[in-house]
Formats: C-alpha cells, sequence, structure tokens
C-alpha cells in the first residue's frame, strides 16, 4: 500500500474529504441566498457588503463543518469534537476501522488530496501575481508631475484619506491601479496623465483614491486567500465575481457624488478600454468589471426595482430553506479599439452635400429619457438601439411576453452583430456605447446628446474623418460650387467621411444652428446655411 493510499484512510482524509462534499451544496445555499437579496437591492453598497458576508459564511461554514465531522484524537487533535456528531456527518457503510464498502463513502476520503493539490498551485499563482504587481512599484516608474502631485493630495484631503498617497508614472502598468495598502501607490500609464483631459484624469485618480479609502486592497487580499482555499466550488467565484463587480460601482458612486459630471466619467472609462489588458487581480484598477456594464450604468442608472422585487426575494429566500432541509439527510449523498475623437480640419475639399436620410426605425423618434419607464428593456428599445434596430426585430421584440424571453432577445441582438461570434467580448457593442457616451458629452443642448443630429450620425457612423468647423459663423467664402463670393453664415460645421458602407465615398454632411442656441440641424441644402440680407 502506498503513502496516499494509506493516507486517504485516515480519520483526518476522510473528514476533509466529507467536509469538501457538504460545502458544496452549502455553498450552493448561500449563493441561492444571496441572488434573492441581490434581487431586492441595488445600492451597490449594500450588494458589495452582502457578496463579502456571503463569502465569509462560506468559508466560516466550510470550517465548521470541518469541526463538526472531525472524530476525537484524529492525528493528535483529541477533543476537536466532544459532542455528538450529526447523522450525516458518518456514513452509514463506513466501519469501525475507517474502511468502506465500494460507493460514494470509498471515494469521498480521496477528495483531500486532490483538494491539497490544488491550493498549492493556486496558491503558486497567487504568489506569483503578487510577486509581479509589486514589483510595478520599483521598476519602470517615475515621479509623476508636480501638478498631479498636488493635484492627489488635494484630491486625498477631500476623501479624507489619513495616509499619503504616492502617485507614480509607469511603462509596465497598461491602465491606472492601486498598489498597496500600508504605503498605497497609484500608477498611470506613461502618457495617460497628458493625452487625457484634465477632468478626466480627476475623475481617474477619484476612482483609485476611493479604492484606497474603502479598504479594498485588503478586501481583495482575502478575496484571493478564498478563491484559493475554496477554488473548487463554483459559488465561490460567483460570489466573487460579484463582489469585484460591485466593487468598481460602489468607485463609481463615488467618484459620481464627489465631482458629478457623469458624462464625462463615462467618456473616461471608455477611453481607458484602449489600454485594458488582462489584469492584474493583486492590484485594485480602474478597469475592473465590465466596461460597457459600468458606463451603461452610468449613463442609463435603473430605477426602483417596483414591487413585485420584495415578492421574487421572499420566493427565492423559501425555496433556498426547503433546498436546506431536504440537504440535511440521514446519510450522505450525491470599439475594435475605440476611435479617437474627431480631428479638426482647416480646409476641406468639398464634394456635393451627400443626403443621408437618418437610419430610424418607422416605429418613432426615442421617447424622452424622464418620463417614468415601464421596465429596463423599454428603454433599451426606444433609446439604447432605436438607430441600429430593424423594424423586424422591433416588431419581433414587442411579441415577446416575458422579461427571460427579452433578455434572451437582448443577448442575441448583440450576438449577431458581434464581429467574432462566440468571443466573449464584442466589440461593436462596446464601441456603439462608448459612441453613445461621447455624443452625450460633446453634443448635448436642451436634448441629449444622443438625441441630437450629430448625435445621431456620430452614433451611426462614429467619428468623421474630417470636421470643418465654423462655430461662431460670419463671414466666409463660398466655394465655386455654391456660387463664389463671399457671404454671412450661421454658425455650421460640415463633416467628411472618406467611406460609408452603403452610402458611398467622400460623404459631407452639413449642420446648421440657425438659432444660434448650439442646437445643429442636418441640412441637405448648402445654402441652409447662408443668412438671408
Amino acid at each position: 500500500m502506498t503513502f496516499l493510499e494509506a493516507w486517504v484512510t485516515t480519520p483526518l482524509a476522510q473528514a476533509v474529504g466529507w467536509t469538501l462534499f457538504h460545502s458544496l451544496w452549502e455553498g450552493a445555499i448561500v449563493a441561492a441566498t444571496l441572488a434573492g437579496a441581490l434581487v431586492a437591492v441595488r445600492s451597490a453598497r449594500a450588494r458589495y457588503a452582502a457578496a463579502c458576508v456571503a463569502l465569509l459564511v462560506i468559508l466560516g461554514g466550510t470550517g465548521f463543518t470541518l469541526v463538526r465531522v472531525m472524530p476525537e484524537g484524529a492525528h493528535g487533535l483529541r477533543g476537536a469534537a466532544t459532542y455528538a456528531l450529526p447523522a450525516w456527518n458518518v456514513p452509514a457503510d463506513m466501519d469501525a476501522a475507517g474502511s468502506s464498502r465500494p460507493g460514494i463513502a470509498a471515494l469521498v476520503p480521496w477528495l483531500a488530496p486532490f483538494w491539497i493539490l490544488g491550493i498549492w498551485i493556486f496558491a503558486l499563482g497567487q504568489v506569483v501575481g503578487s510577486i509581479s504587481v509589486s514589483r510595478l512599484r520599483r521598476r519602470g516608474v517615475c515621479c509623476a508631475p508636480e501638478r498631479w502631485q498636488k493635484e492627489i493630495v488635494r484630491l486625498g484631503e477631500r476623501l479624507r484619506l489619513s495616509q499619503p498617497v504616492l502617485l507614480l508614472e509607469s511603462c509596465l502598468a497598461d491602465v491606472p491601479m492601486v498598489v498597496g495598502h500600508i504605503r498605497p501607490v497609484v500608477l498611470m500609464p506613461v502618457g495617460l496623465l497628458t493625452g487625457l483631459p484634465a477632468g478626466q484624469i480627476e475623475a481617474i485618480l477619484l476612482h483609485e483614491l476611493a479604492h484606497i479609502r474603502r479598504y479594498d486592497y485588503l478586501v481583495n487580499v482575502f478575496q484571493r486567500s478564498v478563491e484559493t482555499l475554496l477554488f473548487y466550488h463554483p459559488a465561490v467565484w460567483w460570489i466573487s465575481r460579484v463582489i469585484r463587480t460591485e466593487r468598481e460601482n460602489c468607485c463609481d458612486d463615488l467618484v459620481v457624488a464627489t465631482r458629478g459630471k457623469v458624462q464625462e466619467y463615462a467618456v473616461a472609462l471608455a477611453t481607458l478600454e484602449h489600454n485594458r489588458g488582462s489584469g492584474r487581480l493583486a492590484a485594485v484598477a480602474s478597469t475592473g468589471g465590465s466596461l460597457v456594464k459600468r458606463i451603461r450604468r452610468l449613463l442609463y442608472p435603473q430605477g426602483a426595482n417596483g414591487v413585485w422585487t420584495p415578492v421574487i426575494a421572499a420566493v427565492i429566500l423559501v425555496a433556498t430553506a426547503v433546498a436546506t432541509f431536504a440537504a440535511w439527510p440521514s446519510k450522505p449523498y450525491q470599439p475594435s479599439p475605440a476611435a479617437a475623437p474627431p480631428r479638426q480640419a482647416a480646409v476641406v475639399t468639398f464634394a456635393p452635400v451627400a443626403s443621408v436620410p437618418p437610419k430610424q426605425s418607422s416605429a418613432t423618434t426615442p421617447q424622452s429619457t424622464s418620463r417614468a419607464e415601464t421596465s429596463p428593456y423599454d428603454r433599451w428599445l426606444k433609446e439604447e438601439v432605436v438607430y441600429i434596430i430593424s423594424d423586424k426585430e422591433r416588431a419581433a421584440f414587442l411579441k415577446l411576453t416575458t422579461d427571460e424571453e427579452r433578455e434572451m432577445f437582448v443577448v442575441q441582438f448583440w450576438e449577431r452583430r458581434n464581429p467574432h461570434p462566440g468571443s466573449t467580448e464584442n466589440t461593436f457593442k462596446e464601441e456603439y456605447y462608448r459612441r453613445i457616451a461621447y455624443a452625450n458629452q460633446h453634443f448635448a443642448t436642451k436634448r441629449p446628446g444622443w438625441k441630437t443630429d450629430r448625435g445621431h450620425m456620430y452614433i451611426l457612423y462614429g467619428p468623421p474623418d474630417e470636421i470643418d468647423s465654423h462655430r461662431s459663423g460670419g463671414s466666409y467664402i463660398r466655394p465655386d460650387s455654391e456660387g463664389g463670393g463671399t457671404t454671412s453664415t450661421y454658425p455650421f460645421e460640415q463633416w467628411r467621411y472618406r467611406h460609408i458602407d452603403g452610402i458611398g465615398n467622400n460623404v459631407i454632411m452639413e449642420f446648421v444652428d440657425v438659432s444660434s442656441s448650439g442646437e445643429f440641424h442636418m441640412t441637405s441644402d448648402p445654402k441652409a446655411k447662408y443668412k438671408k440680407p
């Protein structure tokens, strides 16, 4: 008999095996309870706290189960359990010597050595990741400009941070991130501080400082430790993903509450997507979670869940309670990268203005975002995808009767447009929401930017190749194609696209602000911009 075969027959190996076995259904119950809580709660802070508690409960429950199933005197642990064990702890087909007849009781002890091996493998990966992140503090870094050093001190005081924070530029970091807690360091990719507007940099720094204020680095260390110990448990990985998602949402909410300017912050997040790599879980970064979902959450915050939310939550909790009693048996059982902002063109070679009709369904124009929506799917249909959904798709969507069917439709809608079907990253979807964020920031007037003519065209066709901007109007030299000479114009812009699929080459769109209110309307008449004598 080999050492491994001899060890799996010991009481300790059997106790560990049964603990791992029971932890599966125990964790499933905790995950189901958390799922019910997430249905009933919208606050990111509450969802984050609930997920952290759930992870603690699974860890504590697994430890408690190990104590309960540990026999007296196992490997010198006498007195570890001095009370009678529940019936489900002792298999009916196990004899006093610890051996068992063929069946699940014979297989369960073998879980112990595989669990130990898995811990070593995952722990090694965690150590390598931690070393890699810690080296970022020392290699390829330089001090940030003095202006931003002072700015991060000011922002830290604004968030009431107790410890000083060092700001460094790194040529190895792909995205902004926080490393360490006792002596925290914010790493910014080289060039980012000069490549983005000051307002967006401030929002990104606030996000990183929010991680420090919330002790997210320490929670992340604990979270990774639990993932290592319970690596085999699907519920642990799902809860861990919820924690990471809500952690970023909490920091996003803190940024918005501190400085406002939601649209500017959404654009900053979309810009960071250019450089996002595989990620380093040992650090906490601005690009954690799904960028598309975070941007959508910022731009289109969901309202209250409605009167059915408590009912749904109650049903889930009751089902969980039933599963708990049933599981207590008498014996064991089985953007393509996002495009850059439009370039300004001082001189444009004019071509005949193309008449580009808005690519909109025959249903209607988008409804106002201020009215109460009956559901998120109603807003998705009438506001978010109104420019790209076909009449056939719209008709099919309106025939759906349940939210499950609508959710499936939405998933299939984006998958049909995925440049790489089956890929987890849909570059078309990411670019589309980036364009919405850009339109809302740059073209908004009394109406949201996505509802304006320029926003409409930008969302459909992306940034133009050239822009001839006359934002103040006034004196204008007409090209020969428009009669020549000098005249006076209203404020106007001409956008030139070298090519648009389905329309043609050298397409020029013209937008005129006749009222000088900042609202530019698309026109197909080159003379619409001329002021009458």
